[in-house]
């Protein structure tokens, strides 16, 4: 089924269908409208940036399960991921707002149940974003902090090893960097986004060619595509249970595709460009990724060595291979060194989008009065920037990050929200569209037809799977260094999200609120 026609009978022109869409669903055409559909999809392709979360949790694959988690994990999670991606489509179709996922929620919960849906949606969401960025612009601290150990000699060289604190500095800086871009308007976002896109795509080829050439030593096929490492150390024995944890990279790097949901008001023909977006960004990234993972581990050939946390890269596995590879070639991993640069820019760039996201899905949420303070965080500038939202978003990212210094468990507890809170607001409006609202749902113009029922359980029930996975203990015995703390951040999350709605919010909170005639 496709959305009425918005055709003005007496004049040439033909009202953009997504802002069409827009006006139908209760909103102002309040930001500029600029982004083409692969300007749509570069900010999920960047968000996503393989040569980010597979680079920085390689070390997680390595360990648990080795290549075959490596390969194979990759093509389980990218599988299940691009379901869950489908059905956000769908959805994303019919409802193409910035809100994105907490209005879907709204949407397809119904009338009694859509105020506490949309609250649900959206607080897991909008906290899900900053843990995220959160994450993302740490991993760039961690690695500029380990490719600063390098320049300088090494951990066996006497290379200086920076402090949290300073990690914590470069963790500020960066989100200070990315709050001034995104403070620029769209326009110039948008040929940044494409630029990052082009960047993760010629960077993942031509570091998935290039190490493998240069290592002198390089692993078998036999190795790359059958070794399982069992040999973890942290007291698991189980096969099934080493190659689950080890799915964590995957899941983790194919995250944060919602972009695309939440750039939609700025979209153009919104109504199909943003669920091409997400569908393309998540294929696009599966293939890159299993590329990058193949190529990179081809130059694996001593794991206990790549993890040990005396190596010159301070137990950062991929940054090692990097330098070792052109070390043990040139005598020198200066060349190891730029090739890290290029994943750093690469980070960078998935930074940036993040916050973009981030301050978008502030932005709707606040319009609708979900937020403290929501009147000045749903402003904007004369630039069509919701710049107190920007700002917002790099804040109170930085502040997650201050965790860190008190105890780095707090930090991961803080950051596992990253993949399984966003994951459980990626999956409630699924879920609603698949229960309350299987026989009303009206599909836009993208829809999977009589599978969307049966894509969409699929896609609940993966997320629930992960959820449950990656809240396991990832070592033995267990101790309060050791324990997993997601379902404790997870399940805080959940509790005060609720409490607050119980003790205050439903006396207020509506759900979305138009602010145009229908």
């Amino acid at each position: 089924m496709v959305l009425p026609s918005h055709i003005n009978g007496d004049s040439k022109a033909v009202l953009d269908s997504g802002a069409a869409r827009l006006k139908e669903l209760g909103y102002k055409q309040e930001l500029k409208r600029d982004l083409s559909v692969f300007s749509n999809f570069a900010f999920s392709f960047s968000i996503i940036s393989v040569l980010t979360g597979i680079t920085t949790l390689y070390s997680t694959g390595l360990n648990f399960g080795g290549p075959v988690s490596l390969q194979y994990g990759w093509f389980i999670s990218g599988l299940f991921t691009m379901v869950v991606g489908l059905s956000m489509a769908e959805i994303c179709s019919s409802f193409p707002t910035s809100g994105g996922l907490y209005y879907w929620s709204a949407k397809l919960a119904g009338p009694r149940w859509a105020p506490f849906a949309s609250w649900i949606t959206g607080w897991f969401n909008i906290v899900g974003q900053f843990a995220v960025t959160t994450s993302i612009d740490f991993s760039l601290a961690q690695l500029i902090q380990v490719i600063i150990l390098l320049s300088t000699g090494g951990k066996n060289g006497g290379g200086y090893e920076a402090s949290k604190y300073v990690v914590i500095a470069i963790h500020g800086g960066l989100l200070l960097v990315h709050a001034l871009l995104n403070s620029l308007p769209i326009s110039v976002l948008s040929f940044v986004g494409q630029l990052a896109a082009a960047w993760n795509l010629v960077g993942v080829i031509v570091l998935t060619i290039l190490i493998p050439c240069v290592a002198t030593e390089r692993a078998s096929a036999k190795f790359v595509f059958t070794h399982f490492n069992t040999d973890n150390g942290d007291g698991i024995s189980s096969k099934a249970y080493i190659f689950v944890l080890g799915l964590l990279m995957s899941q983790y790097t194919l995250t944060g595709y919602d972009a695309s949901a939440h750039m939609t008001e700025e979209t153009k023909d919104a109504d199909k460009n943003g669920p091409r977006g997400i569908i393309s960004a998540i294929g696009i990234s599966v293939i890159f990724g299993w590329l990058y993972i193949v190529g990179i581990t081809f130059a694996v050939t001593n794991i206990p060595n790549l993890l040990s946390e005396n190596n010159d890269a301070g137990g950062y596995a991929i940054a090692e291979i990097f330098y070792q590879a052109f070390k043990s070639r040139y005598g020198s991993g200066a060349g190891g060194i730029v090739c890290l640069g290029v994943v750093g820019v690469a980070i960078f760039f998935c930074g940036m989008s993040s916050v973009t996201s981030n301050s978008r899905m502030a932005y709707a949420f606040s319009r609708d009065g979900a937020m403290p303070f929501s009147s000045l965080w749903h402003k904007v500038n004369n630039q069509d920037v919701p710049i107190y939202a920007v700002w917002l978003g790099a804040f109170v990212s930085f502040c997650m990050a201050l965790t860190y210094l008190g105890s780095e468990v707090a930090f991961q507890a803080m950051v596992s929200i990253a993949t399984i809170g966003l994951y459980i607001a990626y999956a409630l409006p699924i879920f609603f569209r698949v229960t309350l609202a299987r026989k009303s749902f009206t599909p836009g113009p993208f829809h999977l037809g009589r599978y969307g029922v049966i894509v969409g359980w699929i896609a609940v029930l993966w997320v629930v799977t992960i959820s449950i996975l990656f809240s396991l203990p990832v070592a033995y015995p267990i101790t309060n260094e050791t324990l997993n703390y997601t379902p404790v951040a997870v399940g805080g999350l959940l509790i005060l999200t609720v409490s607050t709605w119980i003790l205050s919010a439903r006396k207020w909170f509506k759900g979305p609120i138009t602010n145009v005639d229908s």
